[in-house]
């Protein structure tokens, strides 16, 4: 993994294994502030919830961060660098049938909160993603690596606020 920082997007890297995608995340954290939305997507086993583990570390995160595919959607107490202390939403979109279940569950608010919101399966809900949300990718490649992307989803080619490719 390249030791730089991630300083602007579109970015990439490799991960050869689920340490160096949670050190990805982790790097990703410093840039991340209150009202930060990360939308992950990758094919189940990707490493999406690896990734997630690492930001929040890199955000204080003192509790263990499991998948919450089961709840939906979990909170953590996160502490930003020169900043009061914020709540880290870590929400699994896995088992939601679309946007009318997310809001059913009151996920807008947590879009539009002032603390940071990673949310796996993100496809799920694509229409309600703001366009300056960060886009995660994972891709599985032969050898068990991952190609991870970021960038805006602004950014990507085809995909305006709320459309997709």
């Amino acid at each position: 993994m390249d030791n730089s920082p991630i300083n602007r997007f579109p970015v990439s890297f490799t991960s050869a294994c689920a340490e160096e995608t949670s050190a990805i995340g982790e790097k990703l954290a410093p840039m991340l502030g209150k009202g930060s939305i990360v939308a992950l997507k990758g094919p189940l086993g990707a490493g999406k919830t690896c990734f997630a583990k690492g930001i929040a570390r890199g955000l204080g995160v003192a509790e263990e961060v499991t998948s919450p595919t089961y709840t939906i959607v979990s909170e953590y107490a996160a502490i930003l660098a020169a900043a009061s202390p914020t709540l880290l939403y870590h929400i699994d979109a896995y088992r939601l049938k679309g946007s009318d279940d997310f809001i059913s569950i009151g996920g807008e608010e947590l879009l539009f909160s002032d603390g940071i919101t990673l949310i796996e399966w993100s496809e799920r809900i694509e229409d309600l993603i703001p366009p300056e949300a960060l886009v995660v990718e994972i891709e599985i490649r032969p050898g068990d690596e991952r190609f991870i992307s970021l960038q805006k989803k602004g950014q990507i080619m085809g995909r305006g606020a709320g459309g997709s490719a």
